[in-house]
């Protein structure tokens, strides 16, 4: 940008986050979210999430500094700099993050579309196994997946619920997505597939009835789901900002030598 960014605080409602916000308050001029080129994000990386998600529902999407005052922080800078809070965004690396679109149809007829800046999840309703039929770009690539679900992640996503599914790390950057079965039972050596960003994935329940699947798009739930389509909105970037030496790509490399 040619001049200084207008810098708008925005802050989560835990005691914690509003307990830190003073010092911020005081450190800055700063404007309205709406008047601003850049949101500071006072919180944990749930709230991040939500002012993010908040974001795709509007025309512009700006790009976003965290500041860890929740509990993990993995999305969020250090609270504390030597540098005023302009010079460190001044200087931060720009990390882009393409959300995916879920569309879920309903068993009822209903369709519902979220997106998903982690991942997709379906998972069974019951105690009854979930069967899927996985179709990539129209063409049925398995017959039959049995198990306690499948998700599908972006890059900043496949750190979270997907690694803790034993899907793979993807780098930032690498304009991929991961697919990883939930507790798979059938076929049981199947450990998933890393997809182009550009792939178009398609799950169809089997058995819907007997066997309900719910969808998941990071926070939002779609109960008794026929068929759920994913793509990976690329219309909707968003941008993450990160400190240097402290980037959302160190921490996932750091992440794949964890032991």
């Amino acid at each position: 940008m040619s001049r200084d960014p207008k810098l708008a605080l925005v802050v989560s409602d835990s005691a914690k986050a509003q307990s830190g916000a003073d010092t911020f308050r005081r450190s800055h001029d700063w404007v309205s979210p709406d008047e601003a080129d850049v949101l500071v994000v006072l919180g944990g990386d749930g709230f991040l999430l939500h002012v993010l998600h908040e974001m795709l529902g509007r025309e512009t999407q700006k790009p976003c500094y965290g500041i860890n005052l929740g509990t993990v922080g993995f999305l969020m800078n250090h609270p504390h700099g030597h540098a005023s809070i302009a010079q460190r965004i001044a200087e931060a690396h720009r990390v882009p993050v393409s959300p995916l679109c879920m569309d879920a149809i309903c068993q009822a007829g209903a369709t519902f579309s979220f997106y998903a800046i982690n991942e997709v999840s379906l998972l069974r309703e019951t105690r009854q196994t979930a069967k899927l039929e996985v179709r990539i770009n129209g063409r049925v690539r398995m017959e039959e997946l049995a198990g306690d679900g499948i998700l599908v992640a972006t890059p900043v996503g496949s750190t979270a619920y997907n690694l803790s599914a034993n899907g793979p790390i993807l780098p930032l950057g690498s304009r991929m997505m991961a697919m990883t079965p939930i507790s798979p039972f059938r076929p049981r050596r199947w450990k998933g597939a890393i997809l182009p960003e550009s792939a178009d994935v398609e799950f169809r329940i089997l058995e819907p009835e007997k066997r309900p699947v719910a969808a998941v798009a990071d926070q939002k739930e779609v109960r008794e789901v026929q068929s759920v389509r994913i793509r990976a909105a690329t219309e909707k970037e968003l941008t993450l900002l990160f400190d240097p030496g402290y980037t959302l790509e160190e921490r996932i490399f750091a992440e794949q030598f964890q032991v």
